[in-house]
């Protein structure tokens, strides 16, 4: 009769500890992915692309603060910023101030949702029942209602002052040396705010290269940019799933993405073409939920190699 409580005492146990783990250590056990992806001609240098999404700054997290600006010793050649920037609308200044080294760099960036709304609390096991019932289907979500909004300007401000490219259902050029680069962006499907045939027809003539950007990689964006002809999608939104399970995964994505490109690099196919695929697990987590388990925040340095 003793081993029910026994069991119930030390699930517990391990519970908390996990719970203490997911949200004073590994949340705040920043790391940088390497990944190497061919997709530039034939001859060309090498490029070096630090990918940065879904900080979801709240104010107070100088530990996220100084890893981000400790970013800029990688000396990127250009920067990707794929949105959720905020999680806190006092945090704005906070936020430019860690970016602000990468923003000496040539960048680009897109929103997600949560630049444009402050974060509202809901119940997490709400991601496991969308995932099931399709919520997260085609459509995204519709917008929130009611809900306060963050001075997303502010940073769209500092932004553009820094020169970086706005690709919210726009294209954009930066250049890095000698090198020309073409890009075009959505603003986030997750709230159904993009707007595919504004930028429709496919990588622009006369670039060395041309990327795709989104916020959310739902997958009717993913099928539109590959089916264009992009050779590399960069994305976030996803958080990696977040809370992660050893050995098998992310249980969620948030979207329609399959939980088997939750992260990291990948591959789509779609109108008889292929596309690289590059998800960030991102660095933050929304305020009300501040845990990461087997799933460590980080950004990630793409190397552009020939094909």
């Amino acid at each position: 009769m003793r081993r029910v409580p026994l069991a119930l005492t030390a699930l517990t146990a391990a519970t908390a500890a996990a719970v203490g783990y997911a949200a004073g250590i590994e949340v705040r056990s920043f790391r940088l992915r390497r990944v190497t992806v061919p997709v530039l001609r034939p001859g060309m240098a090498p490029l070096r692309v630090l990918h940065v999404s879904d900080i979801h700054m709240v104010s107070g997290q100088r530990a996220k603060q100084r890893w981000l600006r400790s970013l800029a010793g990688l000396r990127p050649d250009f920067v990707i910023n794929t949105g959720d920037n905020l999680s806190d609308p006092e945090a704005v200044p906070e936020t430019i101030d860690a970016l602000g080294p990468l923003l000496e760099f040539p960048g680009a960036y897109v929103f997600g949702s949560n630049d444009y709304y402050a974060p509202v609390l809901r119940n997490p096991a709400s991601y496991l029942v969308n995932r099931f019932s399709g919520r997260h289907g085609l459509n995204g979500n519709a917008p929130a209602v009611n809900v306060p909004r963050n001075p997303w300007w502010e940073l769209r401000d500092a932004f553009d002052a820094a020169g970086w490219a706005n690709l919210t259902n726009r294209r954009g050029r930066l250049k890095t040396g000698s090198t020309e680069i073409a890009l075009t962006g959505l603003d986030d499907p997750h709230i159904r705010r993009d707007r595919y045939a504004e930028v429709a027809g496919g990588p622009e003539p006369g670039a060395d290269l041309s990327l795709a950007v989104v916020h959310a990689p739902y997958l009717r964006v993913l099928d539109a940019f590959t089916a264009d002809g992009y050779p590399l999608i960069l994305a976030g939104h996803t958080h990696g799933g977040q809370l992660c399970v050893p050995y098998y995964g992310a249980l969620v994505t948030n979207c329609d993405l399959d939980t088997r490109r939750v992260k990291g690099l990948s591959a789509h196919e779609a109108g008889g073409r292929v596309a690289h695929l590059h998800v960030s697990a991102g660095c933050g987590t929304n305020r009300y939920f501040p845990l990461r388990f087997a799933c460590p925040p980080e950004a990630t340095l793409l190397t552009l190699t020939p094909a």
